[in-house]
């Protein structure tokens, strides 16, 4: 039997992640800056380093402020965007690598961190760094999305598909709706739309770290 854990969702106003560690019977809470969208009472509006000393089983930091530790944006630390500077982008570079520091060294049993894939500066700056353990797509967990996710892990397993979709062809209709998380257009809500976390990963996350993490701590209880 699956004992009650006490998990912490960080970076996180969705709730999706969080409600399906609460639907399996969990004390999950979820943290971010900005409050969540169901406003329940189980999300605490704060900077996620002010309550990783409580006393958490299992973290789960889902979408952590990536622009500038992204290969993807690797340009923009030596050419930045009209309006910016380096010294700018270098900054949000150190301010983003010290707070994905101090969640994977955080004093939690168990460990998630999602996160693109980083370019060789961001590396350098996190402290024990280790290569993302897996990419996993939405169509991997029943859901019809193109989103490629990279989960960083501690003491945790890399997430068994649960209902594999086959992706449709290159340039056929059903390609384009699957490919809408990257073809949202600019506007104050993308960064959210982004970020966003499927259904089927979230309750694989909950099946399955849920169990495994209760299992290892029972472990480490009895040795």
């Amino acid at each position: 039997m699956t004992r009650c854990l006490r998990i912490l969702i960080g970076c996180e106003t969705s709730g999706m992640v969080r409600n399906a560690f609460l639907d399996r019977g969990h004390d999950a809470w979820s943290c971010d800056l900005l409050p969540s969208d169901d406003q329940t009472n189980r999300h605490m509006i704060c900077d996620i380093r002010d309550v990783l000393h409580m006393d958490w089983d299992v973290l789960a930091v889902m979408h952590p402020p990536c622009t500038r530790l992204c290969n993807s944006g690797v340009r923009w630390l030596h050419t930045p965007p009209a309006g910016r500077t380096r010294d700018d982008m270098w900054q949000e570079l150190h301010e983003g690598a010290a707070l994905f520091s101090a969640c994977w060294n955080a004093q939690i049993p168990c460990v998630a961190i999602e996160n693109p894939v980083m370019h060789k500066h961001a590396k350098a700056l996190i402290e024990g760094f280790k290569p993302a353990a897996q990419t996993v797509q939405p169509h991997q967990f029943g859901d019809p999305a193109f989103k490629a996710t990279g989960l960083y892990l501690r003491n945790l397993p890399g997430l068994t598909p649960t209902k594999r979709l086959t992706p449709p062809r290159p340039g056929t209709q059903a390609h384009k709706e699957w490919s809408a998380i990257h073809r949202a257009p600019p506007g104050p809500d993308r960064w959210k739309f982004r970020s966003k976390t499927f259904p089927g990963i979230a309750n694989a996350m909950a099946d399955q770290w849920g169990e495994f993490a209760s299992k290892h701590l029972e472990r480490d209880l009895t040795q």
